[in-house]
Formats: structure tokens, C-alpha cells, sequence
């Protein structure tokens, strides 16, 4: 499998699909029917449709690996410990509870959700394209922000219990995330997250999975990403209006990719010298900058930003939507140096967030946490911070515990390789969501 960090040059060589239809593509958004012409092919329309297309194999990636390597079955909950998850960017502030989500025609799942108060909590629903559906807490239901519901297919037809709250779903599979805020008692978080609790209301019929290879960031599926794309759009619906033209591309370019070895090296010439470089730039420009913090456009809810959709996906799945968090990064660090990073007391991230704040180190490639002898991996509001004789705050990320540093304010960094930050304010204020106020910078110390 080719290698994702690849600089390569499409050469001049084209083949011509002369004389190919792809077959109808179902418009996810607004059920109609796309036929396909005979097309010639632009580079940048197979580059598009790897992107649109990969924004999904990194779901069905995940989903692999949960029902696999993790033992998920379908409509049953799974209560992690803290800080025992292992994808991109996880929030290690809070206790996660998650679920892969089936229902159908004539079954809906029964929730229910423990009263919980004095901390933040929110039931997170995803599709298989990686947007959030739903989000259920005092802020989205604040007529019913704990209690019983049944979740079911928009137009199901099930009887349900007295008493229970119907929430329609715009699909029939999805993925999970209960997210309970550690705080100061740990233990405590961890007994409500056990209140999520799931009950199907009937046996839905549930669809054998796309069979995905578990790729590695490293090495992401070239030309065979196609090999999937008929299944995939016969498949999950894409759910966001104006991907007709995005889903009739990568039909055509699945046709193409299978007309012939010239064909199929010509789409590989083209994922990796044109669709790889923009997915990493895509990656790189999230959003706005400022004093070195990308504030990312647009998190959980894509629109017909499909390419945004699938940076996301890559750099920090279950992405949840701004109404609830607002993420900043900053990359590729060098874990060899010491940064400083000092917030004026008027400007402290808790003052700016009505629940929580923190900010946890990644590895550059893979944006999973970085082992480290403290076993620190995030500063956050519980932290045993210690501030400065004019109210200010100082935190210090590095390899080793500088001089004069209060171990308290140190975040552990990786020696000889690179690393991101991510940022979080979660119930961030006005001055976050509008982009008024950012994180210092960092300063090189050394």
C-alpha cells in the first residue's frame, strides 16, 4: 500500500476515458437519480473524488477496528475507564461511554440518560460520513435534558413504551460518543456514565460492513480506494445537500479506475501527486490563524464542505460541532524544544469557558496521546496549576522539566520527533466562538 507522505509529480501521460458511463449515483441529500455521461476526466475531478471518498473509509476504518479489535456489538454500550481511548485528538478530560447505534423500518433503540448535573454531558450522535446528527443535553433539550428516549428511523413504525420521548434519526446505523466531565471526582463521573444505557425496542436488520483493510495513516488506500466507491455510495447516505456532483465523480472515476492497468495507474498518479498534497494542505489550513493557533472553520457539521469533512476525520474523528466545543491547533512542533505559553490574568482560558478547558499533546502523524514517564498528557482546569505574582499563567511544554518550572504547569513533549497541540473550550463564550479572542502564542525558549 503506498505511503501517505509522498511527494510526488503527476506526469504528462493521460489516459482517456472515452467511451464510459459509471452507473446512476443516489443523491444522499435529495433522492434522485444522477446519470453519469461520457466524460473525459480533469485530474482535479479524480483528486476531489479520492478526497470526498476517503472522508468515509476513515469511518469504516474505525468501524472495523471497534467491532474487531474492541469487541463492539450493535446497541450495547461501552463504558471506558478515563482516559482509556485510543483515536485521534481524544478529550482525556472526561469519562467516554460508546456505542455503534442499528435501527430500521420497524425497530427503534431505547436511551436512557442518568440526571446529571453541576458538570458537562452531551449524548453525541454521528453518521458514517463523520456529522453529527444529534446531541442530547440541557442546552438541546432542556424540556427533557435526562430520562428515556426512544431513538428511531425518521418514518419508523414502532409502538413505544409510555412515557418515552421519540427522537427521529436520518439513517440507520450510527456511532456514539456520551461524553461525562471528570471534575474533581473522578469516581462520580464514572458512576453516571454507567446510567447511558441502551435497549433495542425490536431486532433491526442490519447491513453486512463495507469490508475496508485497516490502513494505517501512513500507508492510506491510492487507486483501490475505488475498488469500494459503488458500495459506499449505494451505502450510507450522505445526508448534506450538494454532493450530487461530488458522488456522480467518484462513480465516474471507479469506472475509470477499472477500465484498464493504464486507467487504474493514471487515478494512482493522481491520488498521490495531487489528492494526497491536498489533504495535507487541507490539514495544515483548517482555519483562521492566529499567534500560531489554527481555529478550525467549520467542526461536526460539514454542509457541502466535503474536503473539510475529511481533514477532520483524519485528524480528530468524532468531532463533535461548535455549538459544543471550539477546537485550536497548533502543529508540528518540534518535541526537542521548550515553548512557553502565558496567559494575561484578565485572559485566562477559564474565564473564557463555561464548562471546561485543556490542551493535550499529539504525535504529528497519527495524533494519538504521547507516552511520558509523568504520565501527563493533558493541562486542564483541574490541574494543580500555579499562576504568577500578577495573576497570570504560565505553562511550559517540553522534554524535560526546565528550570525554574513548576512541575505543576509542565506538559511533557517527545524528544526527536513532532508534535501537535490541540486546544479546547467547551461552552467556550462569545470572545472564542467569534474568533475575538485566541490562545497566546508560544515562545521558543530554547
Amino acid at each position: 500500500m503506498p505511503e501517505f507522505r509522498v511527494a510526488a509529480t503527476v506526469g504528462a501521460a493521460v489516459v482517456i476515458l472515452a467511451a464510459c458511463t459509471a452507473p446512476p449515483v443516489q443523491d444522499g441529500s435529495h433522492g434522485q437519480k444522477l446519470v453519469i455521461p461520457a466524460t473525459v476526466l480533469t485530474d482535479q475531478q479524480i483528486s476531489d473524488a479520492y478526497l470526498y471518498l476517503q472522508g468515509r473509509l476513515l469511518i469504516l476504518r474505525q468501524e472495523r477496528q471497534d467491532f474487531e479489535r474492541e469487541g463492539f456489538r450493535w446497541n450495547q454500550v461501552v463504558h471506558r475507564a478515563p482516559g482509556a481511548v485510543a483515536w485521534a485528538n481524544p478529550n482525556l478530560d472526561v469519562a467516554y461511554s460508546e456505542a455503534w447505534v442499528a435501527v430500521d423500518e420497524t425497530s427503534c433503540v431505547q436511551l436512557d440518560i442518568p440526571k446529571i448535573a453541576g458538570r458537562y454531558y452531551t449524548w453525541q450522535m454521528l453518521n458514517g460520513w463523520g456529522e453529527t446528527v444529534l446531541n442530547i443535553n440541557e442546552r438541546t433539550y432542556p424540556a427533557q435534558p435526562y430520562g428515556t428516549y426512544a431513538l428511531c428511523l425518521k418514518g419508523a413504525t414502532v409502538s413505544l413504551p409510555a412515557g418515552v420521548r421519540r427522537i427521529d434519526l436520518p439513517g440507520k446505523t450510527f456511532r456514539v460518543l456520551a461524553r461525562v466531565e471528570l471534575g474533581a471526582d473522578a469516581a462520580e463521573a464514572a458512576r453516571l456514565q454507567r446510567g447511558f444505557k441502551l435497549t433495542p425496542l425490536g431486532e433491526p436488520r442490519i447491513e453486512p460492513p463495507i469490508q475496508v483493510p485497516v490502513f494505517t495513516n501512513k500507508a492510506m488506500p491510492g487507486a483501490e480506494a475505488f475498488d469500494w466507491a459503488d458500495a459506499i455510495l449505494d451505502g450510507e447516505p450522505d445526508i448534506n445537500p450538494g454532493m450530487s456532483t461530488i458522488r456522480s465523480e467518484v462513480a465516474s472515476v471507479s469506472v475509470l479506475a477499472r477500465s484498464s492497468p493504464d486507467a487504474r495507474a493514471r487515478v494512482e498518479q493522481v491520488i498521490r501527486g495531487q489528492a494526497w498534497p491536498a489533504l495535507q494542505s487541507q490539514v495544515r489550513n483548517l482555519g483562521t490563524t492566529r499567534n500560531g493557533w489554527v481555529r478550525a472553520a467549520i467542526t461536526g457539521n460539514y454542509g457541502n464542505d466535503y474536503k473539510m469533512r475529511t481533514a477532520v476525520n483524519l485528524v480528530g474523528i468524532w468531532a463533535n460541532n461548535s455549538d459544543e466545543v471550539t477546537y485550536f491547533g497548533h502543529r508540528d512542533l518540534e518535541g526537542g524544544a521548550i515553548y512557553s505559553q502565558t496567559f494575561a490574568a484578565g485572559q485566562l482560558p477559564a474565564q473564557h469557558a463555561r464548562y471546561f478547558w485543556s490542551v493535550i499533546a499529539v504525535d504529528a502523524r497519527d495524533y494519538k496521546v504521547i507516552p511520558n514517564a509523568l504520565g501527563r498528557y493533558l493541562l486542564n482546569k483541574e490541574s494543580a496549576l500555579q499562576y504568577n505574582p500578577d495573576g497570570s499563567l504560565t505553562i511550559v511544554y517540553a522534554p524535560e522539566l526546565p528550570a525554574g518550572t513548576p512541575q505543576s504547569n509542565w506538559l511533557p513533549t517527545p524528544p526527536g520527533s513532532r508534535y501537535n497541540l490541540t486546544f479546547r473550550y467547551y461552552g467556550a463564550d462569545a470572545d472564542i466562538t467569534n474568533g475575538a479572542t485566541v490562545p497566546p502564542p508560544l515562545v521558543r525558549r530554547q
